[in-house]
């Protein structure tokens, strides 16, 4: 069942599957945010078991008569500002509740009404769910751009991050630079495809040959991202992690190989590239893909990881060459050993990942 399905089906069943009395047996609430111009206004949809849990009232039924509800306002309003976490490029929005509560017809729910000034963002990000004391709790999010309903998710315990990317020229720039930096910053944080790309520059070689090399890398890599990206392939992180620990094995193994017969690096980076790719891609996803400008998403993602590649290789690949070149047994020792720590660490990762994941 798609995400949108999911959501209209669990909040039909809010609205209409819950009995006129107060039992709670569905934890839901909703959340719309309107975006336009400069502005923003939202709407809570909470039920009064759960207003009346997070702010001491005893009897939360009471809430379903508006003048008690109104008394409360004060408390039910403080608690809800306390429960709602959007933020606008990094800024956290500063709510200004309506005086008005309203009350759903026949359904023991309560809507309240919001809107914040200065609201024109490129990145629109939600936290939740709005009631987390209760583990099941699930938040209906909806996010509107004029009238049209540009984005949902469901916040859960599971899930309580939504990240959306608004539209036009000025977002595009965001997205741009933020998946630029995303990728620069996945490459930089995990040792696994670091110490991949050093191994594949261990056994040196020409200009020729490492361009070769890391052409070969990158073009499988970028292969299988987008593939998954656009979800024609979606091999499962259980399968996929500890085929990167075995690319790191497999790349040490080719470098003890290799000085007794032929270099295949170039081969070994293609094939383990696109594994590569796919643990790319997870990361990608996690980090909340624009629908309206996924394109521009997995290119400026793709670009942040080749900057990060190239840095590395930058920094690698000359001192590795002036090594052999001024110290050349020193350099050939250097080979060796390093290729057997590439061999171990990646033989660790392997063996981690196939019986200890969690």
């Amino acid at each position: 069942m798609s995400l949108q399905r999911a959501a209209v089906a669990a909040f039909l069943a809010l609205l209409l599957g819950a009995p006129a009395a107060v039992a709670h047996d569905q934890p839901f609430s909703a959340l719309d945010l309107h975006l336009g111009g400069d502005s923003l206004s939202g709407r809570i949809l909470a039920h009064v078991v759960d207003l009346g849990r997070v702010t001491a009232i005893d009897s939360p039924e009471s809430l379903l008569d508006l003048r008690f509800a109104n008394q409360h306002r004060e408390a039910l309003v403080r608690a809800l500002r306390a429960r709602l976490n959007v933020r606008l490029d990094g800024r956290a929005i500063e709510p200004i509740f309506d005086r008005g509560i309203a009350r759903v017809p026949d359904r023991p729910l309560l809507l309240f009404t919001f809107h914040a000034r200065g609201a024109s963002a490129g990145r629109v990000e939600v936290r939740g769910p709005l009631f987390t004391d209760e583990v099941e709790h699930q938040t209906y999010l909806d996010v509107y751009e004029g009238e049209a309903l540009t984005h949902q998710a469901v916040l859960d315990a599971g899930n309580p991050e939504a990240a959306y990317f608004t539209r036009g020229r000025q977002s595009l720039w965001r997205v741009l630079r933020t998946f630029t930096g995303a990728g620069i910053h996945h490459i930089f944080i995990g040792p696994d495809h670091v110490l991949f790309v050093i191994g594949l520059l261990l056994l040196g070689g020409g200009v020729r040959r490492l361009v070769k090399i890391v052409t070969s890398f990158t073009v499988a890599h970028s292969l299988t991202l987008a593939l998954a990206t656009l979800h024609v392939v979606n091999p499962p992180s259980r399968v996929i992690e500890p085929a990167i620990a075995l690319s790191i094995v497999a790349v040490g193994v080719e470098n003890l190989r290799a000085r007794n017969s032929g270099d295949h690096r170039a081969w070994i980076a293609f094939a383990f590239g696109l594994v590569h790719g796919f643990g790319f891609a997870s990361v990608l996803e996690d980090f909340g893909l624009p629908r309206a400008a996924l394109g521009t998403a997995l290119f400026a993602f793709n670009l942040g990881v080749e900057l990060g590649q190239l840095t590395i290789v930058l920094a690698v690949a000359p001192l590795l060459s002036g090594i052999r070149w001024r110290w050349p047994r020193v350099g050939a020792r250097a080979s060796v050993w390093g290729s057997v720590l590439v061999t171990a660490a990646g033989s660790f990762w392997l063996v981690q990942r196939i019986f200890f994941a969690s």
